[in-house]
């Protein structure tokens, strides 16, 4: 390697881990909140706290990455600009295309890194994340209730959501206005219950944690086998000043934090789990549809199937031309009626309600059937979209690291500008315009608006012509915007007019 490319090589990945380490650290800074209500009043070690932290960092390699790209680039060859280092490399004969080689290998380099790192790292660490939340939950249920939101008891057997006003005294073990729906085995908010006070006594030695209630009422729904008392919606209530509920913890004793649960997100699939789950998914949704599809034909008898020849009239023809003419007639009235009018005007009135009420009910329950199915497919297909989109993201994710240096690297060196104030400011511009686009496409993609390959790659595919734009003009040696051939065409026009109206 020759000197100037070491030199260009040193400088860019000076700039480069620096950006990443104040990135990375303003991210996690601003993540942690989304997870502080996991976090803080848990009574949780640092050590835990540590690995949550470390779980998280690879989260926000595709938020980091392409920003600290796009920012050392535009601060490494504004730098170079600025201190006319770029004119000293143009006067010996070396192209903008030169002294970016030795970086260009580098960041092709990035690229296959990064997409190892969407592809295993990431998915891997979603994972951990996801479950040492829950595990986290688990280990401390008396400290999962988070003021003025329904809080889940996981785990314990319990079965309830639980929401208070206000935490106080000591360990937060006296509640204000407690609110507790319990669950039944379906997972069915069926009994509600309503106190104005509420205190958790526990102790170290003992498995149970007693939550005594006061001051109210207890409401439950009863499941009747009558249908017709069922749609009284028949309920008990109750009044108490006193109630405890006993909350078996013995579960959650040998409790691992590091505990490994069920993949169930798209965010934890490397490549080749995705791509089986596609196939899986695609043609699941479409056994569900032409299940759906046959169960409404069939309902509705709009299709009918028409039966078979008999044999014997297949065997025999002359058999089906000898008809009598009773039977000729007989088939001259069956065709005679043609439309719904026809048909209601030959029925006695009382018929007439009848058909059409069965009708409109017949109606009303496919319609009702047709519109549950529809949300059902609908989440369905979203879930397809968003395994498709997340394969796409992976490969995207790398490509948008090497585009994304060539649209900083030229600009750079177009604003001769280094230091954390200009390109701090354009860098932090584009890279909002290239993260949003892509959130607001990957959202479209998921919802079927448009396809899930489009939406993964629509906001590299914008930076690509971009990119390709400021290269040229940058190896060129021309202006951020070139509005001087527009102008000079605009006078040559105006020239032209004046020398023809003299003449």
């Amino acid at each position: 390697m020759k000197i100037l490319d070491q030199y260009i090589l040193k400088r860019f990945l000076y700039n480069f881990f620096s950006s990443f380490f104040i990135l990375i650290v303003i991210f996690i800074f601003q993540g942690i909140w989304l997870f502080i209500d996991d976090l803080a009043g848990k009574g949780l070690g640092i050590v835990i706290i540590a690995k949550f932290i470390f779980y998280f960092i690879p989260t926000l390699i595709d938020k980091v990455l392409p920003l600290t790209v796009l920012l050392s680039s535009i601060l490494t060859f504004g730098t170079f600009a600025e201190n006319y280092e770029f004119a000293a490399m143009k006067a010996s004969g070396i192209s903008l295309q030169r002294g970016m080689r030795s970086l260009i290998v580098f960041v092709l380099f990035l690229g296959v890194v990064t997409f190892f790192f969407a592809n295993n790292v990431i998915p891997k660490s979603e994972q951990k994340m996801f479950n040492l939340r829950r595990n986290i939950a688990k280990v401390k249920p008396a400290a999962a209730i988070t003021e003025g939101v329904f809080s889940d008891f996981e785990g314990t057997g319990a079965g309830m959501n639980i929401k208070v006003d206000k935490k106080y005294g000591e360990q937060d073990r006296f509640l204000d206005n407690v609110i507790i729906h319990r669950k039944t085995d379906q997972n069915i908010n069926n009994t509600v219950i309503k106190a104005k006070s509420g205190e958790l006594i526990s102790s170290e030695e003992s498995d149970i944690i007693q939550l005594v209630l006061k001051d109210g009422n207890y409401y439950e729904e009863l499941v009747s086998k009558d249908p017709k008392e069922q749609r009284k919606k028949p309920f008990a209530k109750a009044d108490f000043k006193t109630y405890t509920i006993n909350i078996d913890i013995s579960e959650l004793n040998d409790q691992d934090m590091e505990e490994d649960q069920n993949i169930t997100t798209n965010k934890m699939k490397n490549v080749s789990r995705l791509i089986k789950d596609i196939d899986s998914l695609r043609e699941n949704n479409l056994e569900k549809v032409e299940a759906f599809s046959k169960n409404i034909v069939n309902r509705m008898g709009a299709f009918p199937i028409l039966p078979k020849k008999n044999l014997q009239k297949a065997e025999s023809p002359k058999l089906e031309l000898i008809q009598t003419e009773e039977q000729k007639k007989k088939e001259i009235q069956k065709d005679s009626i043609k439309d719904i009018e026809g048909l209601l005007d030959h029925l006695e009135e009382w018929q007439r309600l009848q058909v059409v009420k069965n009708a409109k009910n017949s109606v009303s329950g496919i319609m009702s059937t047709v519109t549950a199915k529809k949300d059902e497919l609908q989440s369905r297909y979203k879930f397809y979209n968003s395994h498709i989109l997340s394969l796409h993201q992976k490969y995207a994710l790398a490509l948008s690291c090497i585009i994304l240096f060539f649209v900083g690297a030229p600009l750079g060196a177009i604003i001769r500008k280094g230091g954390l104030g200009l390109p701090m400011v354009i860098a932090i511009v584009l890279f909002l315009t290239y993260y949003f686009i892509g959130v607001f496409a990957g959202n479209y993609a998921k919802e079927g608006n448009i396809h899930p390959a489009i939406g993964a790659w629509l906001s590299t595919l914008i930076m690509l012509p971009l990119g390709v734009s400021l290269t040229k003009r940058a190896t060129a040696d021309k202006g951020l915007f070139g509005f001087g051939h527009i102008f000079d065409r605009i006078k040559s026009i105006f020239k032209k007019k004046k020398k023809d109206s003299e003449e």
